[in-house]
């Protein structure tokens, strides 16, 4: 399947981080990624500064900004647990490491809802499928929203619509599309679409509704549009400029940039669409 894009219209955004795994954008413009030492880096618009805003000691995953700008939710792997950063002041405390009682296994990625609902997808195992979703309210209380079960749930992301949330399934492998009942309950999941003989990890939905997937491997991003149709967007053989690309974020309002992370490396990637 040859790629809508060509591999030119990607380039090296910003270089110096600890194998970011996770890229979110503040409505202001200002970045952020986390590193796998537990840093959380703020980068400007242009790319041109970084600095280390916070370290948990544990090892970032998914980060996502809160809509009116004030905190930065974080999943640590290593202390399976999610932090709160609040941007103004720069202080960092614990959100949750434990819903319904039970702790969390491995918080993956997460978005949050325009009303402040913060979705949460905790992986689960490798070898049998236990992942969930779990969604939380401003204060870290939580519950499990969907309990699947998921095959290694994985990137998140709310339809353009708020009446979805597709879910990556790294090991299925492929991507989950779960309903949101007009009382804010999950419906069923059902499969949006199987990628074969790859990793997916990231997901993000466009205005117009096209699912965009980042893959582990191999080093590519596919696009599917609403009703099914797969395309590859971009691919990276070399794994160079892209390199296990793992979660995405529009770098402007526009949409017209497109911002990736890179596990296997220490940059992020921007990618003119």
């Amino acid at each position: 399947m040859k790629p809508l894009l060509s591999i030119r219209r990607a380039s090296v955004f910003v270089d110096g981080l600890d194998h970011p795994e996770c890229v979110a954008v503040h409505p202001d413009g200002r970045i952020y990624a986390g590193g796998e030492a537990g840093q959380i880096y703020e980068i400007s618009p242009d790319g041109k500064r970084v600095r280390e805003v916070a370290n948990t000691g544990g090892f970032i995953l998914g980060v996502a900004i809160r809509p009116d700008g004030s905190e930065l939710i974080a999943c640590d792997l290593k202390k399976r647990a999610l932090w709160r950063l609040e941007l103004e002041s720069g202080k960092l405390s614990l959100f949750a490491d434990r819903v319904e009682g039970e702790p969390l296994a491995v918080p993956n990625h997460l978005v949050f809802a325009p009303d402040g609902r913060l979705f949460v997808t905790d992986s689960g195992g490798v070898e049998k499928p236990t992942g969930r979703i779990l969604c939380f309210d401003r204060a870290g209380h939580g519950r499990v929203w969907s309990g699947g079960p998921f095959h290694f749930a994985n990137g998140i992301a709310l339809s353009p619509d708020e009446a979805a949330l597709y879910v990556v399934c790294s090991l299925m492998p492929g991507v989950r599309k779960i309903a949101i009942r007009p009382d804010g309950t999950a419906a069923r999941a059902t499969t949006f679409v199987r990628l074969p003989k790859t990793v997916p990890d990231g997901v993000l939905v466009d205005r117009r509704g096209r699912v965009l997937i980042t893959c582990y491997a191999p080093n590519r991003i596919y696009r599917v549009s609403a009703s099914g149709r797969v395309s590859v967007l971009i691919d990276d053989w070399f794994s160079h400029t892209l390199s296990n690309p793992t979660n995405i974020a529009f770098a402007d309002p526009g949409q017209g940039e497109l911002l990736a992370a890179n596990l296997g490396r220490w940059h992020l990637t921007r990618i003119v669409l």
